[in-house]
């Protein structure tokens, strides 16, 4: 997959362009229909699948950083979207700037005249340019007026609420919830963070003798408090864990950690970026009467644990 972090640098159009627009966070089974179509439709005419999205999300300029945590850093949904076979992607700097460009130009000079857009696939609520004045009937009018073919793709329905269409934001409640196990099927995956393994207080290898993993993350969306079984990624291997995210309550310190316990493993990963998937909520986070207490309850973790993560290592 070709990308593009500059529309400028972009010397002349693709062949026969066919795109989708979007922030793609998460990159759900929605936004993979979406690809799909847009994937067909370029082999059809033998063009060019692309797929525009932006950096930093919009809302985020827009409103001065008063966004939601994302479901994917730019990393990861780089990565799904050349997973789904896209052609080439292209990253727009999201400015007031770009913000301020009408319906108008945003399509005849970014779209046609720089990308070469000969069909657009886009979601019944699509809007673009400045204040969203544009929407799907006015990209059919466009495409009229301008000769290029607007597809307007079917929602994919929400497995919680049968009317409801899988979006980034019922995927958010969901991970908030610690759902993980909904937000996996609308995601089509587990749900992942990444982060640098840092140094931290060491209670799990020293006082507990079960050694932790603290994670320091960025700007991702953290589950709910509590206890989860999760598959770890480390230098291209997977491995079975228990993750704790909260505060410690049995320590009493009330400090916000994000901590994994892989287990079968003892290598030292400091300063590594390691991929947790969530795989299933186990419990609450609990204060407990004391380290016995606590220790022996993460062994039943662990448990419980390898029989949820089994058939995903057969």
């Amino acid at each position: 997959m070709k990308i593009i972090q500059d529309i400028n640098s972009i010397t002349e159009p693709f062949k026969s362009a066919v795109i989708t627009i979007g922030n793609f966070d998460g990159v759900h089974i929605g936004h993979q229909a979406l690809f799909h179509e847009v994937i067909e439709r370029a082999d059809a005419m033998d063009g060019t699948a692309v797929a525009i999205t932006f950096d930093p999300h919009p809302i985020r300029v827009i409103t001065n950083n008063g966004h939601p945590p994302l479901i994917t850093l730019n990393e990861q949904k780089t990565e799904l979207i050349e997973k789904a076979g896209i052609d080439v992607l292209i990253c727009i700097p999201f400015t007031m700037e770009f913000a301020a460009l009408s319906a108008r130009t945003f399509v005849e000079e970014v779209l046609i005249r720089r990308i070469g857009m000969k069909a657009i696939v886009v979601g019944e609520d699509y809007t673009f340019g400045n204040n969203r004045e544009g929407n799907v009937e006015l990209l059919k009018r466009f495409g009229e007026e301008m000769g290029f073919s607007v597809v307007v793709a079917d929602w994919i329905q929400s497995v919680r609420e049968k009317n409801a269409r899988i979006s980034s934001t019922s995927i958010r409640q969901l991970v908030m919830e610690g759902d993980v196990i909904s937000a996996s099927r609308m995601l089509g995956r587990n749900y992942q963070i990444r982060g640098t393994v840092a140094h931290g207080r060491d209670r799990g290898g020293r006082l507990l003798g079960i050694p932790t993993a603290n994670i320091i993350l960025q700007d991702e969306l953290c589950p709910k408090l509590g206890v989860y079984a999760v598959i770890v990624e480390c230098d291209g291997k997977r491995y079975q864990g228990v993750a704790n995210i909260g505060f410690s309550p049995t320590f009493g310190d009330h400090i916000f950690t994000v901590e994994v316990h892989i287990l079968d493993f003892n290598q030292n990963i400091y300063d590594q970026r390691i991929m947790v998937d969530f795989v299933q909520r186990l419990r609450n986070e609990k204060k407990f009467s004391g380290i016995d207490e606590l220790i022996e309850q993460i062994r039943q973790d662990i448990i419980d644990a390898r029989k949820i993560l089994a058939p995903h290592f057969e």
